[in-house]
């Protein structure tokens, strides 16, 4: 390849790809859901999101030599035909997962006012901990929360102290799913919750996920939900996206369009990880540091004095109620409602990480700067 005269072919909702791979070549922007062969037929790099399956049928007898996702999962790519075919691959592992972390902790401290508990009274489950599950184990370690863990692939390799889902369903009060959607193997999570385990929840429990739509079985949690009104659900994600059952959205108490990770920061990041993995691949050195892609004139500023709610600041920062009034009127009309979710996406409003913003009036060394620390916000 001629590395300065590339066509690459990037999702419209990915940020950052022009400051990053002009310098290869041409940047052509199209809508990911809708990416056909054609617009890749004579592409040399593909850059996708998770709504874009990467497979024969799109990159047959194209010129693609490099694929990448700036995602953390990696269902939507055929990975063995990208091998057989010779053309590389990477995706982002971590690149959103502190934004769903931080929109777990908004929706759980939002929650807890409403329900009126605190977090350090409850046990709270998280079904798989990989990047994002093992984020927010480390944040709700910090601030004394009990935890259950569920992840079956690193409890057979690494062994410790994990919970069968049966025993995690049946003890937790918080229930947050971060699994992959992985289809087949020794641990599959397609449908992982379904009708014949979603009666082991336990009476008034919250239950979240923001990982894949389709590990719960969207159905059944539907049909359950009927009789067990007692618990309370979010969803970020669901199970026939962009299509969302308006039955089951009626019912959560938090919805959103699969909008968990992000953040401004998080999507940049992940652009960024495909950049260097190019340039890595190619033996070029990287021209551009993470830095100087995240902007620097935005960053939200928040002025604490006094005795601070940490709920507070964080819901300065990030309200999902905000997220959730928007999802709710996307409903309204049912047969513009797919189209609406993916507006959604498109067009969200900039959202910082809490590492971003500039806390002022706040005490070095305080129980309150200690709290925020432990939340994830930078109090130096």
């Amino acid at each position: 390849m001629n590395l300065k005269s590339l066509k690459i072919v990037a999702d419209e909702n990915i940020p950052a790809a022009e400051l990053l791979f002009s310098g290869f070549g041409e940047v052509v922007r199209r809508p990911g859901r809708q990416l056909s062969a054609t617009d890749v037929a004579d592409a040399d790099l593909l850059l996708v999101r998770s709504i874009t399956p990467v497979n024969e049928a799109l990159l047959a007898g194209s010129k693609v030599r490099f694929v990448g996702t700036a995602t953390i999962g990696t269902d939507h790519i055929d990975q063995r035909y990208l091998q057989e075919k010779g053309i590389s691959f990477a995706s982002a592992p971590g690149c959103n997962a502190d934004a769903v972390t931080e929109y777990v902790l908004s929706v759980l401290s939002l929650l807890a006012g409403e329900q009126g508990f605190k977090l350090q009274d409850k046990t709270l489950g998280i079904i798989g901990v990989g990047n994002v599950g093992g984020r927010l184990q480390a944040r709700l370690e910090q601030i004394g929360v009990k935890l259950l863990l569920n992840d079956p692939p690193r409890q057979q390799s690494e062994g410790g102290e994990f919970c069968e889902l049966h025993n995690l369903l049946q003890q937790a009060d918080i229930i947050c799913m971060h699994t992959p959607l992985v289809k087949g193997g020794d641990h599959p999570s397609l449908h992982l919750l379904n009708k014949s385990n979603l009666s082991l929840i336990k009476q008034g429990a919250i239950l979240l996920n923001a990982g894949r739509g389709p590990v719960i079985d969207n159905q059944d949690l539907l049909e359950w939900h009927r009789q067990r009104e007692d618990v309370t659900l979010v969803l970020d994600v669901w199970e026939h996206e962009p299509r969302v059952d308006a039955a089951l959205a009626e019912r959560v108490r938090i919805g959103t369009p699969h909008i968990a990770g992000y953040s401004l920061d998080g999507k940049i990041r992940g652009t960024y990880m495909l950049y260097h993995a190019f340039c890595a691949a190619n033996g070029i050195e990287p021209q551009l540091t993470l830095g100087e892609c995240l902007p620097q004139d935005n960053a939200p500023e928040l002025e604490l004095s006094g005795c601070v709610d940490p709920a507070k600041a964080i819901h300065q920062v990030y309200d999902p109620r905000q997220d959730d009034a928007r999802f709710r009127d996307s409903l309204l009309d049912q047969a513009e409602q797919p189209k609406q979710f993916d507006l959604l996406r498109k067009h969200y409003p900039v959202r910082r990480e809490f590492a971003a913003v500039k806390l002022k009036g706040v005490t070095p060394g305080s129980g309150v700067a200690a709290q925020l620390t432990a939340l994830g916000f930078n109090t130096d």
